[in-house]
């Protein structure tokens, strides 16, 4: 696509045609020299009114961004049940909660240990809100290791209530989170550790893994934390506060209810 058909419709809306063009093949009828000379009024200008090209870049992330609401909204709406009701994902706070908050984390993320000290704030801070955990572990082998015995722990404890002390320490250790170290962190709170290791290879562990991946895939998250807020689709750490307003517009369609 030349300059000029890109432009046409500007040229119009500008003044620099006295009249509509009927459509962009109708530039084929101007010969080399015009288009150049076209080009050339066009490029000075955007050069004397560079503010333009800002409205331009301005206005395509206002539709892209309204675009991926719709993509998001629709793909959340067609695997809800999954997202929200599924007996793989690990469920705490309040579990009969008006507004349920999902993340998709991996255990060496640094972006998702802050992202779990903003969760437990919002759980403390919002009685009403139901939470489930998605093991989504994009960064490695270790994170996959790490994942696979986070949701042994699952398996062996249905409440949530020792899962969620296991992520806190887990998440909130530091170096690398591997298969050793998650195993650690299970027997510190009490779990059989024998158990976790018979339950890795179980065809639960891999189902569980495979569904989160095809979860976040349909909703294009690409990386953690991630989350599903109402029919929201959240990428990226933004903090309590933010997700806080993002729990509000889903409670009552504002940010502070």
């Amino acid at each position: 696509m030349t300059m000029f058909r890109a432009f046409a419709p500007a040229l119009v809306a500008l003044g620099l045609f006295a009249a509509p063009l009927a459509s962009p093949a109708s530039a084929q009828t101007f010969s080399d020299g015009q288009r150049g000379e076209i080009e050339s009024i066009i490029k000075k200008y955007l050069l004397e009114h560079p503010e333009v090209l800002e409205e331009m870049a301005a206005e395509l992330s206002k539709r892209q961004t309204v675009a991926d609401a719709a993509k998001h909204g629709a793909a959340v709406a067609s695997n809800s049940d999954l997202i929200f009701k599924s007996p793989r994902g690990v469920t705490v706070g309040n579990k009969d909660g008006d507004v349920t908050f999902v993340e998709f984390f991996d255990y060496n993320c640094g972006y998702c240990k802050r992202a779990m000290m903003d969760m437990m704030q919002l759980i403390k801070n919002d009685p009403n809100l139901r939470v489930v955990l998605k093991e989504f572990p994009v960064l490695g082998p270790t994170s996959l290791e790490a994942a696979q015995v986070a949701v042994a722990v699952r398996m062996q404890d249905p409440t949530g209530k020792k899962y969620l002390e296991f992520h806190q320490k887990l998440l909130g250790g530091r170096g690398q989170a591997d298969k050793a170290r998650a195993i650690a962190a299970a027997k510190e709170v009490g779990l059989d550790a024998a158990r976790i290791e018979k339950d890795i290879a179980s065809p639960e562990v891999r189902a569980t893994l495979e569904e989160n991946f095809k979860l976040a895939e349909s909703m294009g998250m690409n990386g953690t934390p991630s989350y599903v807020i109402g029919k929201q689709v959240v990428i990226g750490a933004i903090g309590a506060e933010g997700l806080a307003k993002k729990i509000s517009e889903a409670r009552c369609g504002k940010p502070s209810c």
